[in-house]
């Protein structure tokens, strides 16, 4: 026992002592004494380490030992220190200039630059660097930081001013807007598995937000031929050390120099064209492996780039083993402004404890992210032990400042008061913007619809008022689940007949159920192909009525359910009273030459007879679709699946039943589709299609409005949609027989116009359209006439096609036969 007892102490004690942390801090400058923001602090032989912070301060906890400290940033000459850590430590480190010699190379004029035969070398290594890593495992640090840097007093009538003092920022509206941290798990396996887990997460000024950080998002990797950053550049970008790089880039020798006995080679990447999709900045390469040592590119407004002006990215490597070198950082930097408001900032991942050897699990894929509950809840203490970055005092002074705003937020009387202030009803707004009401503290909304875009106007009822309200209440916050309840009241002044429904999406369990009922005037082609404020302009200024309209009194439910993964599918029916309807005016303001209003029936345009008789119907109908994917994202308040980087097939069947609550109609409607969206082509653009088939089993006994429609296209601004037609007739090609169709939809995002200098500051992009269909053709209500095959093509280019208003030119071809 006497033994025993002090050697437990003495052992406890010992334990004690090596688990203790100590910590390195200082600030890492130049030769001038200016800060080196970001640069990389690691222990030699691990990869264990941090980054300074934008003013060169840095902070590294480490157990008691001796430890080889590497400093360094490029451009700068790499600083070592060997130290025998027993308690904490200041060490304040200078890094110089790093001096690129040049080897005695002569070349003559119009020779070819030392820069490419490097270049040439490392594009043979590509691919070899690519592939040297199959799986791995690390920790990342990720911080976030957006600051406004300039901003007008008053924009449109908004008070930047006040609004800018309400979150936080200074009396010249200057400040931080965002501000976050997160630490996450970060597993990938070839060819594009990945699963992060968020560990930690902290954004200032909310207590319940989590950061919108992800490992993912700033993943680069320059050994893919091509990078494609979704949303914020409109075409992929060109690697410099690409495959076809030298169609692309010039390159220029800098020098080299000699780090831990490696020669590194400096070379200046230039785009062959000014407005390519393409880098600019320095490439390091590491000679005889032929690998990136560190890269310093740019990207400007000439390579098609959204929201910011300028973009730069710094990544770093290091050797995880004696084979593979892995990012040890990656900065992304970026400034812009627009109408006087301008921004810039920044966000930075530190990669530390890289496994290339994991072992996964065979589902642990299928989640791309977790993050759990109680993330965003870590305490300041835990964030001063774990936070490998020091915050400089600006964004301490932002911590504990937006912690105040984010309590008295979060407090009932504060969003009492919020929701007072914006409450207030103004006659104007319910003219023009409608009317709102919010409550936050019990998560309830009320909308009343603008009284302007609720007026419209159509040959069958004149001017119509079609008055909406809604309200919406959260009742499974967890799960971000909602019920909604809506109703319209509309009156015709022309037919003098009252309209109104109600509407209401709740909530059951796994499944949602909704509800439908009243009475509407409605488009006899149920896709809806010309919404009703387009064709009232048309009917108004050019005398065209394209819009062809039915009563319908109606009851409808239905049923929604995501079965597992990717597989989906909906249930519902529908009982109707439906009768056609004549105009009932010829108004227009104005008459042009050879317009005239054609009659509501259109297969027989010249005269008003009755589409169909006055029927009931009632039907049932069935929609399943599977993509393929099982992949999904999991937060604290649900689960949200991704998009599958496969086609979407999908299965329909309709179901009219006789006799039935009245019903006249007996017919069955099989079809089934596969589509996809947003297909990368590389540097060509993204192509998408749809092909879909369909025919009716039995169709014994059916109307018009039963028919299979189509989303066809008359005019100038069209309902941008994946199975949409451009020249289509709204209502000739609809069929109760069968049909085949198939579009397809390439967006060339500025390959083409890019090469012509007059267009390249207009940031436009190319769209070619081909659309096919075959179906019987209608000679009239009954009758089939021989069959019609339609083909359209069109080539056209403008800033965004989802609407008509901005199409620049197109080109058409249509055929029919």
């Amino acid at each position: 026992m006497k033994f025993t007892l002090p050697f437990l102490f003495f052992l406890l004690l010992s334990l004690c002592i090596f688990s203790q942390q100590v910590t390195i801090s200082g600030r890492i400058i130049d030769d001038n004494n200016k800060a080196i923001p970001f640069s990389s602090v690691y222990i030699k032989n691990t990869t264990q380490g941090t980054s300074a912070n934008s003013e060169g301060e840095y902070i590294l906890q480490l157990k008691p030992g001796i430890y080889n400290v590497q400093y360094k940033a490029i451009g700068y000459k790499q600083e070592s220190r060997k130290l025998d850590l027993t308690s904490g430590k200041v060490l304040n480190v200078t890094l110089k200039t790093e001096t690129y010699q040049l080897n005695d190379v002569i070349i003559k004029a119009g020779g070819e630059d030392p820069a490419y035969a490097i270049i040439r070398k490392a594009i043979k290594k590509r691919k070899l660097h690519l592939n040297e890593v199959n799986a791995y495992t690390c920790e990342v640090y990720i911080k976030g930081l957006q600051k406004l840097l300039a901003a007008p007093k008053k924009f449109m009538g908004f008070d930047v001013q006040k609004a800018a003092r309400e979150n936080g920022l200074d009396s010249n509206r200057r400040g931080i807007l965002y501000l976050s941290e997160s630490e996450s798990k970060y597993s990938f396996k070839k060819p594009d598995n990945i699963h992060e887990e968020m560990i930690s997460s902290k954004v200032s000024g909310s207590n319940r937000a989590f950061s919108y950080n992800r490992a993912s998002d700033l993943k680069v990797n320059f050994y893919e031929n091509i990078q494609e950053w979704g949303g914020l550049s409109n075409r992929p970008l060109v690697s410099p050390i690409a495959d076809n790089a030298l169609f692309y880039y010039n390159y220029k020798y800098i020098g080299f120099s000699i780090e831990n006995g490696e020669t590194i080679d400096k070379i200046k990447v230039i785009p062959k064209r000014g407005y390519d999709a393409c880098f600019q900045g320095y490439v390091y390469i590491l000679e005889d492996s032929w690998r990136i040592y560190g890269l310093d590119l740019y990207i400007t407004k000439k390579q098609n780039i959204n929201f910011i002006d300028t973009l730069k990215v710094n990544e770093q490597f290091f050797p995880v083993n004696q084979k593979a070198w892995m990012p040890s950082s990656v900065k992304f930097e970026f400034t812009g402004g627009l109408l006087g408001f301008k921004i810039g900032g920044y966000f930075i991942s530190v990669y530390k404890d890289y496994d290339l050897s994991p072992t996964f699990t065979k589902k642990e894929f299928s989640e791309v992210l977790r993050i759990n509950k109680g993330v965003n809840k870590k305490d300041s203490v835990f964030w001063e032990n774990e936070r490998p970055i020091p915050l400089t005092e600006e964004e301490k002074t932002d911590y504990e400042k937006k912690a105040i705003l984010a309590k008295k937020r979060e407090s009932k009387p504060y969003l009492d008061s919020l929701d007072k202030v914006n409450n207030q009803f103004k006659p104007g707004s319910l003219l023009l913007s409608g009317y709102h009401h919010r409550n936050r503290y019990k998560h309830e909304f009320y909308n009343f619809d603008p009284i302007l875009t609720s007026v419209k106007f159509n040959t069958v009822e004149g001017f119509k008022l079609n008055y909406g309200a809604s309200f919406r209440k959260r009742i499974d916050s967890l799960n971000n689940r909602n019920v909604e309840i809506g109703a319209k009241v509309g009156y015709g002044f022309s037919d003098h007949k009252f309209t109104g429904s109600v509407n209401a999406i709740v909530p059951a369990g796994p499944f949602t159920l909704g509800f439908n009922a009243g009475s509407d005037v409605a488009d006899i082609n149920n896709n809806i192909p010309i919404s009703p404020f387009i064709n009232s302009l048309y009917s108004l200024f050019e005398q065209q009525n394209y819009e062809k309209l039915y009563q319908k009194q109606f009851a409808s439910v239905s049923l929604s359910k995501r079965i597992l993964g990717g597989w989906m599918a909906s249930a519902g029916a529908e009982w109707a009273d439906r009768k056609w309807l004549p105009n009932s005016t010829s108004f227009s303001f104005f008459h042009p030459a050879n317009h005239n209003y054609t009659s509501n029936n259109p297969l027989i345009p010249a005269q008003d007879i009755p589409l169909f008789t006055e029927n009931q119907s009632f039907k049932f109908t069935f929609r399943t679709t599977y993509d393929f994917s099982d992949k999904y994202e999991t937060f604290p308040n649900g689960r949200r699946y991704l998009p599958s980087p496969y086609p979407t097939i999908g299965f329909s069947y309709v179901k009219g039943v006789k006799n039935f609550l009245g019903s006249d109609v007996d017919y069955d409607l099989v079809s089934a589709d596969i589509s996809k969206s947003d297909i990368s082509m590389g540097v060509f653009g993204r192509t998408s299609f749809y092909i879909g088939a369909g025919k009716f089993l039995n169709s014994n006994s059916l109307y018009y409005t039963d028919y299979k429609q189509f989303a066809g296209n008359e005019v100038l601004f069209y309902k941008s949609g994946i199975n949409s037609f451009l020249l289509l007739n709204y209502y000739n090609f609809s069929t109760y027989t069968q049909y085949v169709e198939g579009h397809l939809e390439h967006n060339f995002s500025g390959f083409i116009l890019n090469k012509i200098p007059l267009l390249r500051k207009l940031k436009l992009q190319e769209i070619a359209d081909i659309n096919y269909l075959t179906t019987p053709a209608i000679k009239n209500y009954t009758e089939l006439g021989a069959g019609i095959q339609y083909l359209n093509f069109r080539l056209m280019y403008g800033t965004s096609f989802n609407s008509g208003s901005n199409i620049k030119s197109a080109i058409r071809l249509s055929l029919g036969f």
